[in-house]
């Protein structure tokens, strides 16, 4: 995190990072933001956003704690997000606790390719501004996409959700590759659209 603040390039590959990591910065920035009845009184947002501006890789990496890009920070009343400038690679990586990207803004390539999120993972309301790779991603516990944005297509060819996978109100365009998708127990598609069609429609002619 460090690196980052820094401005340098982030790579690791064959890594074990330990603790949490946490892209939001949220233990720095919260002794230094008005308390809550300020903000609230006011009428301001509670939501309190980070720029990573460096691209970041991590391939064949094992995260031990939480990998967090949103946080609800309860007390304070404040959400912290951070949002990606540059292209974003978690490449055949293991999440062995929460992975946290909801409101997450992606603007380069995201690539989640292989990798194994083995607690709770979300990224709720997360937009896409490029391709978006989750090709042979394995979910073990619920995922959800609720109200993600693909501006530019995604893969989540071979990928398995174990569990369910949230979709409702998901919005994609382009090449939206589902081919060999497992989803273990139940999809929940309502209102999905993928290229202006409903997900249900998208299946039909997919499989035609």
């Amino acid at each position: 995190m460090k690196d980052i603040r820094e401005g340098k390039t982030i790579s690791y590959e064959n890594t074990t990072i330990v603790g949490d990591l946490d892209f939001t910065y949220m233990e720095e920035k919260l002794p230094e933001l008005p308390k809550k009845s300020k903000w609230w009184n006011n009428g301001s947002s509670n939501t309190v956003e980070e720029s990573i501006d460096v691209a970041i890789s991590f391939k064949n990496c094992t995260f031990t704690g939480d990998v967090l890009a949103y946080i609800h920070e309860d007390k304070s009343g404040y959400t912290f997000v951070a949002d990606f400038d540059k292209e974003v690679v978690f490449a055949n990586c293991t999440f062995e606790e929460n992975a946290m990207f909801k409101y997450s803004d992606f603007d380069g390539m995201a690539n989640f390719s292989g990798a194994d999120f083995q607690r709770k993972s979300t990224f709720k309301y997360a937009e896409f501004d490029n391709r978006a790779d989750f090709s042979n991603t394995r979910f073990d516990d619920d995922a959800t996409f609720k109200y993600a944005q693909f501006d530019e297509g995604a893969s989540f060819k071979n990928a398995v959700f174990e569990e369910s996978w949230n979709i409702k109100y998901l919005k994609a365009r382009g090449e939206f590759d589902i081919a060999g998708l497992e989803v273990w127990d139940d999809i929940d598609a309502k209102y999905t659209k993928i290229n202006g069609k409903s997900f249900t429609n998208y299946l039909v002619n997919s499989r035609n």
